[in-house]
């Protein structure tokens, strides 16, 4: 029998998971109810998801996010990758400065962030447009990819390359038999980490958009001031859904690197 400390703890856990799940849950139902001012009894139907399909502006807001999302993730991770094998690494002039550097662009907000980057780009002629956004997610992005690849780095020291170098192998072998396979759960990490905050990002793709042309939460934001409609919770579904086979599939393979 569960002792009284052990039911205590269950009830706990199960009251964060329900502040935390209720919410989407309900939200998943509704795009799957046939009323659309969300009246019971609950009716199934798939008419929002049918509606979805025709609705040209989501589905073009969406296309640009998932598209600005994966060159992010490219980009940042790879940059990010390069800093943190540096940082971890190598020693060099000005490292402690630019290490130091590296926290407080973390504790801007996104709000003034997008602000900065407004006035940057059109003061340099980039101006606003899916390259302006893409540079913004980018630079918001690189620090945690940092941090995060950073922190795996740290993980298993030194040693193992020292000793694939001791053994014969190049500074290529070692990087490519030794290096990568040791910090790709972190590289995994940090890429899922980027496209998700690059994804979700509404502050810099609302300021550096162009008329005419949008991401998904801009639209959903748009939609809504507009009057909500249950094919945002047709779509928000599909987002949930993909996001989490994600999330299963990362669990799955992250320890490819292996446990050490």
């Amino acid at each position: 029998m569960p002792s009284p400390r052990g039911l205590f703890a269950s009830g706990y856990l199960a009251l964060v998971l329900a502040f935390l799940y209720v919410p989407i849950a309900v939200m998943m139902v509704m795009a799957f109810n046939r009323s659309e001012l969300y009246e019971l009894p609950f009716e199934f139907d798939t008419r929002w998801f049918v509606a979805l399909a025709g609705n040209e502006a989501l589905l073009v807001a969406a296309r640009n996010s998932v598209l600005l999302a994966l060159a992010n993730m490219a980009i940042a991770t790879t940059l990010g990758t390069m800093t943190a094998l540096a940082f971890a690494r190598y020693s060099f002039f000005g490292k402690t400065v630019l290490q130091a550097l590296l926290l407080p662009v973390l504790t801007i907000p996104w709000l003034i962030t997008g602000t900065a980057m407004l006035i940057f780009f059109f003061w340099t002629g980039v101006g606003r447009g899916l390259h302006a956004i893409l540079a913004g997610h980018v630079a918001l992005s690189l620090p945690y990819v940092v941090i995060i690849v950073g922190s795996r780095l740290k993980s298993f020291g030194v040693e193992l390359e020292e000793a694939a170098a001791t053994l014969g192998a190049t500074g290529w072998q070692t990087f490519r038999r030794v290096t990568v396979p040791l910090m790709a759960p972190g590289i995994v990490a940090a890429a899922l980490f980027a496209f998700a905050i690059s994804f979700d990002q509404f502050v810099i793709s609302y300021f550096l958009a162009p008329v005419g042309t949008s991401t998904l939460p801009v639209e959903i934001y748009t939609a809504i001031r507009k009057g909500f409609t249950p094919e945002i919770n047709a779509i928000s579904t599909i987002i949930i859904l993909a996001s989490m086979a994600l999330m299963v599939l990362f669990a799955r393979f992250s320890k490819f690197g292996g446990e050490r």
